[in-house]
């Protein structure tokens, strides 16, 4: 890993600015499908925090929010769903709205999804930043998406590799060297 992160990145798939306009795009349509309804916004730890923060600027209706920390990969490879931080609001009868950075394989939504719905949440919907639909495992289908991309291993924007990267403002696909020196 280089001192300058962007350094490190060999392409920039989606910019601050798209982003944002994403974001602002999603937001009415949220605000739009649950008007009048009780929402809870379940921002999906650690790497949708950035595009839960932006995508709530955008949602102009009453709603609720938690967090629900999960974790399923270790460097670039899927692992086992596991449960770290669980919410704290009760969500029987609501309509929870699971926000993340990506679903790509679909394991950690559709563990989270079958989990709440046992707790009994009236509907459950996912809105992500970017959906990988080429590297879907199970049947997810997130309702609300920012933007489909291809196979890449990209970072930023809450995404990262080994903990890095989170803190890039944009959606970039690291540099293969970068993530292939792992023994």
């Amino acid at each position: 890993m280089n001192t300058n992160m962007n350094e490190d990145i060999k392409e920039v798939l989606l910019t601050e600015e798209q982003i944002q306009e994403a974001c602002k795009r999603l937001g009415k349509e949220i605000s739009k499908d649950y008007e009048g309804k009780e929402l809870v916004i379940v921002g999906i730890m650690k790497g949708g925090l950035p595009f839960m923060m932006e995508l709530l600027k955008n949602i102009t209706i009453p709603c609720t929010i938690d967090f629900l920390h999960v974790s399923s990969y270790a460097g670039t490879k899927s692992q086992t769903v596991m449960f770290k931080k669980d919410v704290e609001v009760n969500v029987h009868g609501k309509h929870v709205l699971f926000v993340d950075d990506i679903v790509d394989t679909g394991k950690t939504i559709a563990a989270i999804a079958k989990i709440f719905a046992d707790r009994g949440a009236e509907s459950t919907n996912v809105a992500v930043l970017l959906d990988k639909p080429v590297k879907r495992e199970m049947e997810v289908y997130p309702k609300y998406i920012g933007s489909v991309i291809p196979i890449a291993f990209v970072v930023g924007f809450g995404l990262d590799y080994n903990e890095y990267y989170r803190n890039l403002p944009y959606i970039g696909v690291l540099k293969e060297e970068v993530y292939t020196k792992e023994a």
